[in-house]
């Protein structure tokens, strides 16, 4: 297949259902060149951030499904080694390949095998602290290893910090390309004679000398680039002059995120993970999202109180930030994806007088649990951690569902994990937040807001107190309706209120929860519920969130069926 074949076959997939489009287009060279010049069966290609690989999807076996990508049962949204041995490993948050590929290669060293191992990594990425420590152990977990850097400039709002720049440097740099254009030439002339070693040596002092600069080198690998990334000959050759050496090898591979579709290439963010879209235009944006809700009001805080700052990791637009950066950019901070620094950085802000809101998804706070703790919640720091996403994300699949941060969470001493149900009570629950001095964690779903409701009538004598966590709050007044029954907002998930469930007790109720999280240690085990409706304990693949609550019981019908059991 051409490159413009496998672009047509990602538009059209992503079209239909929606996905990861402008970064999977920028990478379709990268995935044809590591087809053609490594074995997808024998070597192991591992990508961090697994959306830029739909090509390396449909290279690998998966073209005739690819129109199933992202629908229950269909082809996974990220790679999956359960869905393809070409798939090295699960690849759904960024910063960890890197590790990862250590590992394969240092098990391969220890096994006597003779494949190679590919890790392919963004420019967003590689800033991870994971990342990092995986650069600094290269030169003693392994000999060999091929890192191919995938630099298109782009996080997912866009590239943050130093690094980015330093980047940037290295491929606009005349002189650097200069002298790199002629050692390159000099070291071709000389690959077939004992002084290759000696170009490479010289090389490298090269390097140093005019960028001053010898970062990678320093930490064990040799640096190859930059190259165009959309030049197949030049990646083929490039990885091939990788794979022969014998060393760790870093390839800089500059890209274009939304190569080959116009309007991802001059709107790459808005082109970043989209739903499905008809020709060049995506449909209007609805408002009144969580995200949104959330934006408006922390921004209205903001403007009554000076403490107050805004952190993210790479996620400003997807978290509704956006607006916070325009008005108060110096009040603003974009660590990159680095979820574990942000939350340690947080409590340095809070512990000198601020008052940090960071908002990042369910699934992201997973990487910062121990930040959390222990620089925030035993310092007993007014952080306020406003967690987007949580619950089953839908099509975003087994990585993305964000359904283990009260688990994770409700153990913390001093933490106050709070959820709103419709807007107003999310403002208030911010408000709250804000002058509470400790942390809280306020979490909130994927999608619109519902409309505020009023309060149910309650039966004379209910038979079940149906708890329930602000999402899931609508279904659980449905099922109080047609169960005779009486519907809690859970709006403090802990501390809970013991007193209601006490009076609830000792009037004869039976005590049920229904919460978009996992069960194994959510609500309703804290709570001694009787009847405990959530995620159950294995991983939730990819399909809309009305499918799965129906394959897995957690719809309206099937918990009334059970409750009229």
């Amino acid at each position: 297949m051409t490159a413009q074949e496998i672009r047509e076959r990602i538009i059209g997939a992503v079209s239909r259902n929606g996905g990861h489009l402008a970064s999977s287009l920028g990478a379709v060279e990268i995935a044809m060149a590591l087809n053609e010049v490594f074995d997808a069966g024998k070597d192991r290609i591992v990508w961090d951030v697994g959306h830029q690989a739909y090509a390396w999807k449909i290279l690998t076996g998966r073209d005739g499904r690819f129109d199933t990508l992202r629908r229950r049962g269909g082809i996974a949204p990220f790679p999956l080694p359960s869905e393809s041995p070409a798939d090295a490993t699960v690849s759904g948050h960024a910063g960890v390949a890197l590790s990862t590929a250590l590992g394969l290669a240092a098990a391969r060293d220890r096994t006597g095998g003779a494949n190679h191992v590919v890790a392919v990594i963004g420019d967003s990425s590689i800033v991870n602290g994971t990342s990092f420590e995986a650069l600094n152990n290269c030169a003693s977990a392994t000999g060999k290893i091929i890192v191919v850097l995938n630099d298109n400039k782009m996080s997912i709002s866009r590239p943050a910090g130093s690094f980015s720049r330093f980047l940037g440097r290295l491929i606009t740099g005349v002189r650097y390309n200069r002298v790199k254009k002629a050692a390159e030439n000099a070291g071709h002339a000389l690959k077939l004679t004992f002084l290759r070693g000696l170009y490479h040596s010289v090389e490298s002092r090269i390097k140093g000398l005019f960028l001053g600069n010898r970062l990678f080198e320093q930490m064990g690998l040799r640096y190859i680039g930059p190259v165009d990334g959309h030049d197949l000959k030049a990646l083929t050759g490039a990885f091939t002059v990788a794979k022969e050496d014998k060393r760790a090898v870093i390839v800089h591979v500059v890209t274009k995120k939304g190569r080959g579709f116009a309007p991802a290439e001059r709107n790459p963010t808005a082109w970043h993970g989209v739903g499905p879209f008809e020709g060049g235009e995506l449909p209007a944006k609805k408002g009144g999202t969580w995200s949104d809700a959330f934006g408006e009001a922390l921004l209205g805080f903001a403007k009554k109180d000076a403490r107050v700052v805004a952190l993210t990791a790479g996620m400003k637009d997807g978290t509704g930030l956006a607006g916070f950066e325009r008005e108060f950019p110096d009040r603003f901070f974009d660590v990159g994806i680095s979820e574990g620094h942000m939350l340690a950085f947080a409590g340095g802000l809070a512990a000198g007088g601020m008052r940090p809101v960071v908002a990042v998804y369910s699934t992201f706070l997973q990487r910062a649990v121990d930040q959390l703790m222990h620089d925030v919640a035993i310092a007993n720091l007014p952080v306020v951690v406003c967690v987007d996403r949580a619950g089953v994300v839908g099509a975003d699949g087994v990585t993305h569902q964000g359904l283990y941060d009260i688990a994770m969470l409700r153990c913390l001493p001093n933490l106050t994990i709070v959820q709103p149900k419709d807007a107003e009570d999310l403002e208030a629950l911010l408000s709250e937040a804000l002058e509470r001095n400790g942390p809280t964690v306020i979490r909130y779903p994927r999608g619109q807001v519902p409309e505020k409701t009023a309060a149910d009538s309650v039966p004379a004598k209910p038979r079940y107190a149906i708890w329930a966590t602000g999402d899931w709050y609508g279904k659980a007044r449905e099922i109080a309706g047609r169960t005779g029954s009486v519907a809690v907002h859970a709006r403090t998930i802990k501390p809970f209120d013991a007193a209601l469930l006490k009076s609830q007790r000792e009037a004869g109720m039976k005590i049920v929860c229904i919460e978009n999280g996992c069960v194994a240690g959510g609500l309703g085990e804290a709570i001694g519920a009787d009847f405990r409706f959530g995620w159950p304990d294995c991983y939730i693949p990819h399909g809309s969130p009305m499918e799965l609550e129906k394959e897995f019981g957690l719809d309206a019908d099937s918990i009334t069926e059970v409750l009229n059991g």
